[in-house]
């Protein structure tokens, strides 16, 4: 498998990020890690060997990033307008560093990348998604919470306005905006949960999404899986594999 590490110091967020990127070819995706992750953590916890065949045959083509969840999302420490001004700065990044550097690295300066990630990654993965689908071509993401407003991130419906262009659940409702919803239309969105062990509230929010979605008419593949599935990786690897075997077999 072809692999390479890059970083650079970001002039947005004024420290140094890494990428990994993991094959050679095939569509790209940008992968998010869990909360507080390193762009290596999807390696290292095994999602890269479970779905190595899709790699190594050139069928996809990961960018795994880092995160700054410590520095926004997550710091208790400051209000919740400062932490969504953080993640501005993120998004940011994402947007103007990473989506060049793949485009670049895939030599096609109009490619519209996929998103994916687990638990806070598939956050990610479908807040960048549907903030930016004119550079996103559509997500995986499982297992995600997709509302801000919630004890996770130690906020309520009081801090909702301080932070409610990064809250999925709650700015999807509210727009209307033609251009979004064309785009969306065109787009592959997989949204997945289990119904198992410390999977309640991403059930919640991805029924949620799921409503939203339906009454915006947009088309989105939102699956739920059995009882006996966890919020853990071994069920994530089962599922990339499914969803990557239904969209690249």
């Amino acid at each position: 498998m072809h692999i390479e590490e890059h970083r650079w110091h970001s002039p947005h967020l004024d420290r140094e990020m890494s990428v990994k990127v993991y094959g050679h070819w095939g569509q790209p995706f940008i992968v998010f890690p869990c909360s507080r992750g390193r762009y290596f953590d999807y390696e290292g916890l095994g999602m890269i060997d479970a779905i190595a065949p899709f790699i190594e045959e050139g069928r996809i083509k990961l960018f795994c990033v880092d995160s700054v969840d410590a520095y926004s999302w997550y710091d208790f420490g400051v209000s919740p307008a400062e932490r969504n001004a953080r993640h501005e700065r993120y998004d940011h990044y994402i947007t103007a560093e990473v989506v060049p550097f793949v485009r670049s690295h895939c030599k096609d300066d109009h490619l519209r990348i996929m998103t994916s990630g687990c638990s806070m990654g598939a956050f990610h993965a479908v807040n960048f998604f549907l903030r930016h689908p004119d550079l996103f071509a559509g997500t995986i993401a499982l297992s995600g919470l997709y509302r801000l407003d919630c004890p996770e991130f130690g906020m309520g419906r009081e801090d909702l306005a301080a932070v409610y262009d990064n809250s999925p659940v709650h700015y999807l409702a509210g727009l209307s905006d033609p251009g979004y919803l064309d785009l969306y239309r065109q787009s592959t969105i997989i949204v997945c949960v289990g119904q198992g062990a410390w999977e309640s509230e991403a059930i919640e929010d991805t029924r949620a999404l799921e409503h939203r979605f339906q009454a915006k008419g947009v088309g989105a593949w939102i699956n739920y899986w059995g009882h006996d599935v966890n919020h853990d990786w071994p069920w994530w690897y089962k599922q990339m594999n499914y969803f990557l075997g239904c969209l690249y077999a």
